[in-house]
């Protein structure tokens, strides 16, 4: 255990560069990334991603089972990809990191084994992460200063949260989902409308040919004093105007598509840009940024960006292929963590359900 002692002495040092091999396998994807970086700055070397999305669609969403097994054949090739376009040896990796939770248990347990039996082979430190603290802090890889203190909107399938990120490893919740996340009511919605798996990216296509004030759907919560988020009632609400425009076949029509789907979208983004200027207000701060797979979504962003502009405020939103989910994201926690000494035991276990490790959420 020599190298773990001398790596540990090394951790010392803020500007100690290191490379790390993560795996990602919460769900569907099955993900791979090198980085190489310290405290301040990170590089992303490679990042290599099977996405199982054409597998899964048929059903409209991610069967278990089938997740794992192509988790179990994707992986090793993945390794051999990332470590060949990162020109990395499997003896310069200095140490190695996977998702520990949330997600789901046969999925997670493909990536979190592998990435301890590797750390055992090359007697290197394994780093066990919070796959919600790597879409958090995301918007960071790219950048040369650090992690900043920021409001952070974390908006993915299983997710919808507000955060006052004060620095690595100190995270105050501020509002979250009191039921469906805003990329599952984006699924769902996009069942109700015949329209396939994984639902946001095909609303955002056909809601670009909608009227966004077509249809007045509610904006749940927007008025309330408290940061969290409902999205049930707007999915109830898009139902009822199917059912009332299509009485005999319950079923949207392709010429009224665009517009439910254009309608349907303002209504989410609008709740998420207000809320989250206001929770920025709320703690005088200056910088705001955005992660998870929802924060792809073009309108979003926009709004968001005027939004920020108006209010004289900096926003960061990392690049669209590390805001779903990636290995990048997790080997750059699991810098962090490595770099002051954080490692992980190795009978540390997954977490189906893993919170983020947070402060007390304000009222």
């Amino acid at each position: 255990m020599q190298v773990i002692r001398f790596q540990q002495l090394l951790a010392a040092v803020p500007d100690t560069t290191v490379i790390l091999l993560a795996i990602e396998s919460s769900c569907d994807e099955t993900a791979v990334a090198i980085l190489r970086g310290n405290l301040n700055k990170a590089e992303v070397l490679s990042s290599e991603i099977s996405s199982q999305i054409d597998i899964h669609r048929e059903y409209g969403g991610v069967v278990p089972e089938l997740a794992s097994r192509n988790h179990s054949l994707a992986l090793r090739p993945l390794i051999d990809a990332a470590l060949n376009k990162a020109g990395v040896t499997f003896e310069q990796v200095d140490g190695f990191a996977a998702t520990a939770g949330p997600g789901l248990a046969s999925s997670l347990l493909i990536g979190h084994t592998a990435a301890k039996a590797m750390a055992v082979a090359a007697s290197k430190p394994f780093i066990s992460v919070n796959h919600m603290e790597g879409h958090l802090l995301s918007p960071f890889i790219a950048g040369d200063k650090g992690i900043l203190p920021n409001i952070s909107l974390v908006v993915s399938g299983g997710h919808t949260m507000i955060l006052h990120t004060k620095q690595f490893g100190e995270y105050e919740l501020l509002g979250k989902s009191v039921d469906d996340a805003a990329g599952e009511a984006y699924d769902k919605v996009a069942k109700m409308l015949g329209l396939p798996y994984p639902g946001g990216p095909e609303i955002e296509r056909v809601a670009r040919d909608g009227s966004p004030v077509a249809y007045s759907f509610p904006r749940s919560m927007l008025k309330r004093a408290n940061l969290d988020f409902s999205f049930s009632g707007l999915k109830t609400a898009v139902l009822y105007t199917i059912s009332e425009l299509n009485p005999e076949t319950g079923l949207a029509t392709a010429e009224q598509l665009p517009d439910i789907c254009a309608s349907f979208q303002a209504a989410v983004i609008e709740v998420l840009v207000k809320k989250t200027i206001r929770a920025a207000q709320s703690v005088q701060a200056d910088r705001i940024t955005m992660s998870g797979g929802v924060s792809c979504n073009g309108a979003l962003r926009d709004a968001m960006a005027d939004a920020c502009k108006r209010h004289n405020m900096e926003l960061e939103v990392c690049s669209k292929h590390l805001s779903t989910d990636n290995a990048a994201m997790i080997a750059f926690v699991g810098l962090q963590k490595f770099l002051r000494n954080e490692y992980s035991d190795m009978c540390c276990d997954i977490d189906p359900n893993l919170p983020l490790n947070t402060l007390k959420l304000r009222k």
